[in-house]
């Protein structure tokens, strides 16, 4: 029988993305047919485009509208009773369903919680299998509302998270967090620097502001160049063309504004550290590839849980202020001993074969899966 995998991902935030092409791309390595395709694409082009807008309008500046909407969900996680979002995510189950059989897939993977709940939905009555991958270091509100075969995890420390919130042990696999081969590479500095045009004699630091260009940027660059004038700044804007023209507009010679761009990788290697928001997948891309970095003001809500997990452990330093930012990433810069503990403890806490590790297992339920229709 044909082995043919479904990973099913939504546009809320780049990182979820980022994820199933990973899996994608390794599945399909290693000889698996395999699509990638956002699951509001499957339900409703128009629903999709407007779900993805409320949440790039919830997260904007201090993301305060998405302080409130998190708070609340966790508010009615504690309830125990199945929460709006999962009776509108059922609703999409009989789409859902006839996509999966209509194109064949034998297994499904999911990176995000509004697909994993449709799919839960469908479970019910059908015979289907699943498996969810959580890209932040925190159960975030409603996972319990999902029953996948598997739940893979960031970290085995997380377990009693989401335990707590009522996820079976049984189901729990911590592998990590799965991404693209490019930042498991080792890289050379000044080779990298050489390809993407940048000088071989500067210093740089990359500032990552998320796949939307989130948070004020613009002043927390204004402060660090009047504060470190030895190094060149790199700031990825991501998708946010606003704020790259703003930027383009107001930066001087200490300063290097891009746009979304498929070789991050290559600006992490060519920098001396990274300033970045802290999304799940992010923080785990640049921990990957071993750099010393620090996470600047986190969205109120799992970003949070995110820069906490990483700052307690010492792979990062968490800033909630702009002059926590500055402060720190000058000391940062100078302090080569915490530059090299954080490399330490990300290699003892990140395993950067996470993804081939999950694509394996999920070969490996194929199989198993095929052998039990044989029988």
């Amino acid at each position: 029988m044909k082995k043919k995998v479904l990973v099913l991902s939504c546009g809320t935030g780049g990182g979820h993305n980022s994820a199933a092409r990973a899996i994608q791309e390794s599945l399909s390595e290693k000889g698996i047919e395999v699509d990638f395709v956002e699951y509001l694409e499957i339900v409703n082009i128009k629903i999709k485009n407007k779900v993805n807008n409320l949440y790039i309008k919830t997260t904007r500046g201090t993301g305060k509208i998405f302080k409130q909407v998190y708070r609340l969900g966790k508010i009615y996680s504690k309830t125990r009773l199945k929460s709006p979002v999962y009776a509108l995510n059922s609703l999409s189950k009989k789409k859902l369903l006839k996509y999966i059989e209509d194109n064949g897939y034998n297994y499904i993977v999911t990176t995000h919680l509004f697909a994993a709940q449709a799919l839960t939905s469908i479970k019910k009555t059908h015979q289907i299998h699943f498996i969810a991958i959580a890209t932040d270091y925190v159960c975030i509100p409603f996972w319990e509302e999902t029953n996948p075969d598997y739940f893979i995890i960031p970290h085995k420390e997380l377990e009693e998270d989401f335990l707590y919130k009522g996820i079976e042990k049984s189901k729990l696999l911590p592998l990590g967090i799965p991404v693209s081969k490019k930042f498991n590479k080792i890289y050379n500095k000044d080779e990298c620097k050489e390809k993407l045009g940048l000088e071989k004699d500067k210093n740089y630091i990359l500032i990552l502001t998320g796949s939307m260009g989130f948070g004020n940027i613009s002043k927390m660059l204004e402060i660090l160049l009047k504060n470190i004038t030895d190094v060149t700044f790199i700031v990825s804007c991501g998708n946010n063309k606003k704020l790259f023209n703003e930027l383009n507009n107001t930066c001087n010679d200490n300063t290097i504004i891009i746009p979304y761009t498929n070789r991050i990788n290559e600006y992490i290697a060519s920098s001396e550290i990274v300033l970045t928001k802290p999304g799940g997948l992010t923080s785990t891309e640049i921990a990957t590839m071993r750099k010393p970095f620090i996470h600047t003001m986190p969205i109120p809500g799992c970003e949070n849980d995110n820069a906490n997990f990483f700052d307690s452990r010492k792979m990062s330093i968490k800033c909630n202020t702009i002059e926590e930012v500055v402060k720190n990433t000058k000391e940062l810069l100078q302090n080569k001993k915490i530059q090299e503990e954080m490399i330490n403890n990300q290699k003892k806490y990140i395993n950067i074969n996470a993804c081939n590790k999950i694509t394996n297992f999920i070969i490996d339920e194929l199989i198993a899966i095929q052998g039990e229709k044989h029988e």
